[in-house]
């Protein structure tokens, strides 16, 4: 302390409890959409290593196996 003050220690905050549940609401109901756009950007990120692999393996010339479709009734 340059100044001379003196420290501070908070002992106890007093915040009634249905504040702290509308305030975890809130962050749940905040949390949806970024969920969200995380989803989409790791999608984005996936494909284009996908796609990245699968054009370094034709350039490769390694064999890329093919998906077996169900047969139809």
């Amino acid at each position: 302390m340059t100044n001379g003050a003196e420290p501070i220690t908070i002992r106890d905050i007093d915040v009634p409890f249905w504040r702290i549940v509308m305030i975890l609401i809130k962050w749940s109901i905040a949390a949806i959409p970024a969920a969200i756009i995380v989803g989409i950007l790791y999608a984005l990120i996936f494909a284009l290593l996908g796609g990245l692999a699968v054009g370094v393996m034709e350039v490769l010339g390694i064999a890329i196996p093919e998906v077996p479709t169900p047969p139809t009734p």
